[in-house]
């Protein structure tokens, strides 16, 4: 569920086809995002799940699958 709601920000913010968006996907590299797009993913997210991602763990996110494990663990 957290998978689908994410591609889902994802694809919209960086205009891109929500398919494009696996667990292994690089938001810089295979997506093109810039800090920009991450920070308005971030605040997506934050809506989405109603969950606050501390700026600490928001840096450590690389991957579509990094973001999903942090979504878990936070509405866990």
């Amino acid at each position: 569920m957290e998978l689908e709601k994410l591609q889902q920000i994802i694809a919209e913010v960086l205009n891109v086809d929500a398919s494009e968006v696996m667990p292994g996907t690089t938001f810089t590299d295979d997506l093109g995002a810039d800090s920009l797009d991450l920070y308005q993913i971030i605040l997506g997210v934050e809506d989405a799940f109603d969950i606050e991602i501390p700026q600490e763990e928001a840096e450590k996110i690389v991957t579509v699958g990094d973001a999903v494990e942090l979504i878990q663990s936070v509405v866990e």
